[in-house]
């Protein structure tokens, strides 16, 4: 809009240093509507100062009545263009128009209006009154504005409301017509003659003349018009190329240069919040009090006959603490009751802060002078509502619910002013920035001496080059001169300069479709059979794909600002929260199947449970799993994070277990279903498990599963890996066997739900298989589902309980003296009293715990009150 000088320097002797900008949204910003045309822009009334050196590049933007090809404008770089404006205040968009195409004014207002600007904001609804032809009162003849003029219904002439007899007070109510007094009379003597039909006026009603919409989408071809920039002229008055001229703007105001042309709202509430009243009304009050006196204004601060030194002194009386005597609400009453004692000629000493509320004069009752302080909650979901929304205090307010509009507003003031003095205290930990230098100039520097005018400019988006060179997220090159920050949602986190750049500008990106890893037809049939897309006919790449192939050069639309997450178990993209991602290793998956239970704040600092157990150290440092064997690097590393056998649990022994196996072989069971964790039972897995062999890698390592279609046998990770499939089968439970049976309802259908692991050649078609993240309406997965009815160990014991009986129905050894735990349940030890042991051992001298029979034998077969000391 135009280049200032630095601030506070007016004369010739200092270059531009800055510069007002006018400010234009996208669509996609200010709406949820998406515009597939990346030059359409929406033009706005606010303007904004900034410095000289934050400008990037100069672009061109114009009405679209402007331009005569819309395609070739589209094609230009940097060329843009808009057809309404948007008032962020009123949050509404409003028609612009050309100001030759108004009509219905008065002429000198008129003349005014071309001569000054291009164009005229009004609202939709008000477009066709402001376009017709000018209205004149049939009595007066007279301009009639729309607001205090009437239509004939008859005729469809036009009368001030005043001019009509007697005066109308009101407008007809809608759906009701009104007729002038010919039109009425000319309808009475037609109904006293009989002619009672619908009777056509004489003359045809006047036809608006308001401009036919124009398709905005289709170019409209005016070779009169050229689209050369710089040939292009359009009208600016202070520096704006339109003005408001809507239904709350009345027409006289025009003709003043300093009238205010933004877009307003109504500028009346209505008569129910006015007070209409008469002149008599006001003798009640003697005529010697007048308005704006000290009896009827509340004053705040009357304090100017002190010095800043007594004032200063007067302060320090008050609070010792420097926190509170740096706080502005606080000050703010201190000088409110400094300025109470000076207007009443008391004694400064009589000021006393100790009271935390005052009473105003409109208020009945007394009021706080400071707010409340803030909860953690209140704070963290103020911050929440700042990150989505911004600075709309008013929607912000309603996501706290808990404070007022006012609190809000004083309390973003104090929290902004917080993060702005923990970035000064960051940036002088690291050093003083130097403060913008603006020197003279001189013939020095005309000569060709470079000036500075600012900093340079700080790009917070380029990232630092990596180590391994990354790929785009948009086009997916790997070579670049600098890389940008990408938005969320797309394949990599970075972006090349020109995709960047493209960004930026346009809001646009030519995405290419994410390449599989691999190109096999063994990982695309395993792929399509996780998603449950059944493979119909051998894949041939020899075959055309049905779909158009996608061009280089069309525009797809933005993508989505959601983050998402793509889970290694489905292989389907989901939001952060239902999918987790680990924020050391990378591995991703949704919570639901890996028994992870986060807090909303919590997403981000997310670790799986391999990473968490390098610093926690609770589990074996050995990572792999205890049920199936392990190949390759995995001896070494552990799980890959890019698969999902890196969802592993800890076993009751201090080792580690995949969740699939657990889930997957039925003697296994969890301490806490919902969280997967503490896998018990591997001590029961039959014998027949661990020696047959596997019948896809061919070792005897590990615990096999049967496939629930045939007899072969394998490890459960080997069939995870052969894309096997996976799933719960929702079986009928017979009548005669519903008593003993766990029956679990899932999906609306209640019945026995039974894991099922089939080979891939197995038909699948005509099953229904749900997958393990499959979710029902309250968002839990099948396999959350399952676990819970089938995989939770019994509440009722003692872990170590649940351990001992199964070991002694392993041993199921009967020594002399030594009792099966079975048997005896309700027996305490004579020594220490305890009723959990792994076997009892009875004695002439009573019945002895394992641990202290044990203890006894070392100690020579007597009994002993001492201390319990553990033998080995």
């Amino acid at each position: 809009m135009e280049f200032l000088r630095p601030l506070g320097k007016h004369d010739q002797d200092y270059q531009y240093t800055r510069v007002r900008l006018a400010w234009y949204y996208r669509p996609s910003d200010v709406s949820d509507r998406s515009s597939s045309d990346s030059r359409l822009l929406l033009s706005g009334m606010f303007c904004e100062v900034v410095d000289i050196n934050q400008i990037r590049a100069r672009c061109h933007v114009v009405h679209r009545d402007k331009i005569s090809d819309i395609s070739a404008w589209r094609k230009k770089p940097d060329h843009f263009y808009y057809l309404r404006l948007f008032d962020p205040y009123m949050r509404k968009e409003l028609e612009i128009i050309q100001a030759t195409e108004v009509k219905n004014i008065p002429d000198e207002v008129r003349n005014v209006l071309t001569s000054r600007y291009e164009y005229v904001i009004c609202e939709k609804e008000y477009l066709p009154d402001l376009t017709d032809n000018i209205r004149l009162c049939e009595t007066c003849t007279k301009w009639c504005p729309t607001p205090d003029s009437v239509q004939c219904d008859k005729c469809k002439h036009y009368y001030h409301m005043a001019c009509v007899q007697p005066p109308l007070t009101a407008k007809p109510s809608r759906g009701y017509g009104w007729s002038c007094a010919n039109c009425s009379g000319q309808h009475e003597h037609d109904f006293e003659g009989g002619n009672t039909r619908q009777s056509t006026p004489s003359g045809k009603a006047p036809r608006p003349s308001a401009p036919v919409t124009r398709f905005r989408g289709r170019p409209r071809k005016d070779k009169n018009k050229p689209d050369d920039i710089n040939q292009i002229r359009i009208k600016y008055f202070k520096m704006w190329p339109f003005r408001y001229f809507g239904q709350y703007t009345c027409a006289e105001e025009t003709l003043d240069p300093d009238d205010l042309i933004s877009p307003r709202a109504p500028i009346r509430v209505g008569p129910k919040f006015q007070m209409l009243t008469l002149p008599a009304l006001f003798s009640e009050y003697p005529e010697d009090e007048e308005r704006g006196g000290e009896d009827t204004v509340e004053i705040f601060g009357a304090v100017n006959m002190l010095t800043s030194t007594e004032l200063e002194a007067l302060k320090n009386g008050l609070t010792s603490d420097p926190k509170e005597a740096s706080s502005v609400d606080w000050l703010t009453e201190v000088i409110r009751r400094y300025s109470e004692v000076a207007l009443s000629a008391g004694a400064m000493s009589t000021v006393d802060m100790s009271g935390e509320t005052r009473l105003e004069m409109w208020k009945d009752r007394p009021t706080r002078w400071f707010d409340t302080e803030w909860s953690r909650e209140e704070v963290l979901a103020f911050e929440d509502a700042i990150g989505q929304i911004g600075a709309r205090l008013r929607e912000c307010r309603e996501e706290v619910g808990t404070r007022s509009l006012p609190e809000v507003v004083r309390f973003y003031g104090h929290w902004k002013n917080g993060k702005l003095g923990e970035e000064h205290s960051a940036a002088r930990r690291a050093g003083t920035v130097p403060e913008p230098a603006y020197r003279r100039f001189s013939a020095e520097a005309a000569a060709g001496r470079r000036l500075i005018v600012g900093l340079p400019d700080e790009e917070s988006s380029v990232v630092t080059r990596p180590s391994k060179a990354p790929s785009c997220g948009a086009c997916r090159t790997r070579e670049t001169p600098q890389w940008w920050k990408a938005p969320k949602g797309l394949a990599t986190s970075f972006l090349c300069d020109t995709c960047s750049r493209n960004w930026r500008k346009y809001a646009d990106l030519n995405v290419r479709s994410v390449r599989e890893e691999s190109s096999s037809k063994a990982k695309i049939i395993e792929k399509r059979e996780r998603e449950g897309t059944p493979v119909l006919a051998p894949i041939s790449s020899s075959k055309r794909s049905t779909k158009a192939p996608t061009s280089a050069a069309s525009t797809p639309p933005p993508p989505s600002n959601v983050p998402t997450h793509k889970c290694l178990c489905c292989g389907k993209n989901g939001p952060v929260g239902s999918v987790l991602k680990c924020c050391k290793c990378g591995f991703s998956a949704h919570a639901g199947v890996i028994g992870a239970v986060v807090e909303k704040d919590g997403f981000d600092k997310w670790e799986c449970d391999l990473c968490a157990n390098e610093e926690a150290l609770e589990a074996s440092l050995s990572l792999n799993c205890a049920l199936c064997p392990t190949f390759g690097d995995e001896k070494k590393t552990g799980p890959s994070p890019k698969t999902f056998h890196r969802a592993c649990k800890p076993t009751e022994g201090a080792q580690w277990a995949h969740v699939v196996c657990a889930v997957f072989i039925p003697e296994l069971l969890f301490s806490d279903c919902e969280r997967l964790r503490l896998v018990e039972g591997a001590s029961t897995i039959v014998h027949h498990r661990w020696l047959t062999m596997c019948a896809i890698c061919h070792e005897k390592k590990g615990a096999v599963v049967k496939c629930s279609d045939c007899n072969r046998e394998y490890h459960v990770s080997c069939a995870w890996e052969f894309g096997h499939r996976f799933g719960f089968e929702m079986q009928t439970v017979k009548s005669s066997r519903r008593d003993t049976t766990i029956t679990t309802t899932f999906l609306g259908e209640t019945a026995q739900m039974v894991p099922i692991i089939s080979c891939k050649e197995h038909e699948h078609r005509r099953r229904i298989i749900h997958d393990m993240c499959k979710t029902n309406a309250e968002g839990d997965t099948a396999l959350q589902v399952y676990c819970r009815a089938h995989k939770q160990a019994s509440d009722q014991m003692h872990a170590l309980l649940r351990k001992a009986r199964r070991l002694d129905q392993l041993l199921n050894l009967r020594e002399p003296g030594l009792t099966a735990t079975t048997e005896m349940n309700n027996t305490t030890c004579t020594r220490c009293a305890t009723q959990y042991t792994p076997a009892w051992h009875e004695e002439a001298d009573g019945t002895y715990c394992h641990r202290c029979f044990f203890v006894r034998k070392a100690e020579g077969g007597t009994s002993s009150d001492g201390d319990i000391v553990m033998v080995q």
